[in-house]
């Protein structure tokens, strides 16, 4: 009897094992399948997302600056349009909109047609003053220009004296050039203007002598026009008469 139990306890114990070995075979095969599952789909994910990289994004051309500002201007107006609506105005004035709604209703399509043209007029007198559409439009050429660019831009060195010289040096370079042109033009102008002077002063003296020239011969037409009278004429024949 104690041997039968023995043999069957040992008999239990096998089965026991055997169950452990096939539970574990089942785990190694399904964790085999779940990492080949997962391999498969990090390939079709990593596929799938080089697919994606190799597609060419298509990047929408950006708006002018000027249009994004009168477009938000527009769209502020509105809202501030929207806001002073005919229900708080009649809230602010129940009186006169008791006693009178359609006064009151004309009123305030008046007052907000007013408000729209005074706040536009202060729109149109800010963008004029500041002269912002020529630097909006300059701002859009600079970041066309810098597309092209191929180099990286411009990093301080940490050295400010550097850094200050590396700018202004090229804008007093730029100012001497300029003084420099506009004094050849100068120049060159006045030299024009000394050639005229000369010429017109060489004028006054060509007709300066010819007035003189005249006179001259005027003076002796005179005398010879005396001389002639007084041979016709002498003066015993005067003194006789």
């Amino acid at each position: 009897m104690v041997y039968s139990w023995r043999v069957d306890e040992n008999v239990n114990i096998g089965r026991g094992k055997m169950e452990d070995v096939a539970n574990c075979r089942s785990n190694e095969n399904s964790s085999r399948d779940s990492g080949q599952t997962s391999e498969n789909i990090s390939s079709v994910v990593s596929v799938q997302t080089g697919v994606a990289e190799n597609v060419p994004v298509k990047c929408e051309p950006r708006r002018s600056r000027l249009k994004v500002f009168n477009k938000v201007m527009e769209k502020s107006l509105q809202r501030l349009i929207a806001d002073a609506s005919f229900n708080r105005f009649a809230h602010s004035f129940h009186p006169l909109c008791k006693q009178n709604p359609q006064m009151a209703e004309v009123i305030h399509k008046q007052f907000i047609s007013d408000l729209q043209k005074a706040i536009q007029e202060d729109i149109n007198k800010v963008i004029e003053e500041g002269d912002l559409q020529v630097k909006l439009e300059e701002l859009d050429r600079l970041e066309e220009q810098a597309k092209d660019t191929p180099g990286p831009a411009w990093r301080p060195s940490g050295v400010p004296e550097q850094d200050v010289c590396s700018v202004l040096i090229p804008y007093h370079r730029g100012q001497e050039e300029y003084v420099r042109r506009e004094l050849r033009k100068l120049q060159k102008e006045n030299a024009a203007l000394a050639q005229r002077v000369q010429s017109g002063r060489d004028t006054i003296t060509h007709t300066e002598q010819r007035i003189s020239a005249a006179v001259d011969e005027w003076k002796a037409s005179v005398a010879d026009l005396e001389s002639f009278v007084s041979s016709l004429c002498p003066s015993e024949n005067f003194e006789s008469l």
